[in-house]
């Protein structure tokens, strides 16, 4: 028996259980499939308009900018005049996001757009959020050729645009669509929730910006 097997075996017995067990196996996958919903906080479940603005009161909490588009179309344009009014280099990097591949880039003929994962040396990055969360301000983004994981990390600046009618109240609203989208065997490798700029105290309790990602979030809510 090696280490593994005496740890499980050790918890088995703990709990009075047997290796097979017809009727714990039954109740494990019950529980996998039904994906009961846990407490939901009052503070997220709010009309439309107001739940927008409580996610965006949230992510100004966290230092995180916050613009609205009324047309999802004037995205290039904002991305650009975002660019130059933080004197930051006419260049991003983005996935192959449906909605953002949409827009009409042409209207931005400054920026410079690289499509694929981010290798350390962009400056800026521009992602999509899967949804959002209004009792925290939090984003959460899946990964894959659309939206690749290292665009939420490398770059020192983030731009994450968000449909309005993707920002929820509570998180298992959220949770609940990813599994209707994907299901089951198709899940995103990750999925990832970004609350706010990258940030640590961990030395001396002197907040530092950017310790394990980017220093600056900036997100635009389209529609």
């Amino acid at each position: 028996m090696n280490s593994r097997e005496t740890i499980l075996a050790t918890v088995r017995r703990s709990l009075h259980a047997q290796p097979g067990d017809k009727t714990r196996l039954a109740s494990v996958e019950n529980r996998i499939n039904s994906a009961p919903r846990g407490l939901i906080p009052a503070r997220g479940q709010l009309p439309d308009d107001k739940r927008i603005k409580l996610f965006a009161k949230m992510l100004e909490d966290v230092s995180a900018t916050v613009e609205r588009l009324s047309e999802p179309n004037d995205l290039p344009e904002r991305v650009a005049d975002f660019l130059k009014s933080h004197n930051l280099p006419p260049q991003i990097v983005r996935g192959e996001d449906d909605l953002l591949s949409g827009l009409p880039w042409d209207k931005a003929s400054t920026v410079d757009v690289k499509i694929g994962p981010a290798d350390g040396t962009e400056a800026v990055g521009l992602s999509r959020a899967f949804g959002g969360v209004a009792e925290t301000g939090t984003l959460m983004l899946a990964s894959g050729p659309s939206n690749p994981t290292t665009i939420n990390f490398l770059p020192e600046t983030h731009i994450i645009a968000i449909r309005a009618e993707d920002i929820a109240g509570d998180y298992e609203t959220v949770f609940a669509r990813l599994r209707e989208t994907f299901g089951k065997g198709e899940m995103p490798r990750t999925f990832n929730l970004v609350t706010g700029a990258s940030r640590s105290a961990d030395i001396e309790q002197t907040l530092l910006l950017g310790a394990h990602g980017p220093r600056k979030l900036h997100v635009m809510i389209l529609g």
